[in-house]
């Protein structure tokens, strides 16, 4: 039985043929890598993960039985993500990255230090990057959860407590990019509302600080100033992926297997959903995190 592996390459996706079952056992530098996110955010860092890091396989876990993550309690996120986590060691991961910046906020100064693998989370390595770049005036979008945490406003103003940091809770946008309506004109008008206020800050960068957002930057370019530089956490956390795994001597240099979906809800309306931000329409399984799994046939297409 063969199934499609879409590999990212000079820009592309190209098709690959690959055995669906794995017989060997995996090498500890070729066991995959875990993302998790509540539902289709995180395949912004999937596709970042696709072209940084071509030779890793993944594992790709979406909790859409409960999501947003972003109106949840930190008691409620801290569990689910310790759940996501316990269920991903067991598919044997070398590291997961949280690919949440919510979960992240949320959960991963707990959380980090009670697995036998690496946790990358969004936070940290987003805000460093727009230090580094000498912005002054920083916006941030994101969750309501994550701008109350105050996550990156602590880690930027750690790094350097003379940049100003604004931030805007903008809990409308993820279910409308859940719901794939990210082209509408009401999209559009819901993002300009949220801008305003840091707009009228005189912002000079904008984190995008949910894995949802960037599936909208047209918009946020159309609408924010040519001088306003959009950052997208991702590249960051998949540069600080890969040197961690080097510095472990865990980075792959074989060729990769075929990326694994799994959702807590359904799959195949993740699995329809997800393809306008992939590009194909992948197999997708459903998971309880602790249930044994159970495959959804589902035709995998370019």
């Amino acid at each position: 039985m063969t199934n499609i592996f879409y590999q990212f390459q000079r820009g592309k996706y190209t098709t690959v043929p690959y055995l669906l079952k794995i017989t060997q056992p995996r090498q500890p530098h070729t066991a995959p890598i875990g993302i998790f996110d509540s539902g289709v955010g995180g395949i912004s860092v999937l596709k970042e993960l696709y072209r940084q890091l071509p030779k890793e396989t993944f594992i790709y876990f979406a909790d859409t039985a409960r999501l947003p993550y972003g109106t949840k309690s930190q008691t409620e996120i801290v569990q689910f993500v310790r759940q996501v986590l316990t269920w991903m060691q067991k598919q044997g991961v070398k590291m997961a990255i949280i690919a949440c910046n919510t979960a992240t906020a949320a959960a991963i100064d707990r959380v980090a230090v009670e697995y036998n693998f690496p946790i990358i989370g969004m936070i940290e390595p987003g805000a460093k990057t727009v230090v580094h770049r000498s912005s002054k005036r920083i916006g941030v979008i994101a969750t309501i959860h994550t701008v109350k945490s105050n996550a990156y406003v602590n880690t930027i103003l750690k790094i350097d407590p003379s940049i100003l940091v604004f931030q805007v809770g903008a809990p409308t946008l993820v279910p409308l990019i859940e719901q794939g309506r990210i082209d509408d004109v009401y999209t559009l008008e819901v993002v300009r509302q949220y801008l305003k206020p840091l707009i009228a800050k005189q912002i000079d960068t904008l984190i995008l600080g949910c894995t949802h957002y960037p599936h909208l930057i047209h918009l946020f370019r159309q609408i924010l100033d040519n001088s306003v530089e959009i950052v997208d956490p991702a590249i960051a956390v998949v540069h600080t992926a890969a040197q961690e795994l080097q510095s472990l001597r865990k980075l792959s240099d074989r060729p990769p297997h075929c990326t694994s979906f799994y959702v807590s809800g359904d799959p195949e309306e993740f699995s329809k959903r997800v393809q306008q931000f992939l590009g194909f329409t992948p197999i997708v399984e459903q998971s309880c995190l602790g249930v044994e799994s159970v495959k959804i046939k589902s035709e995998s297409v370019a």
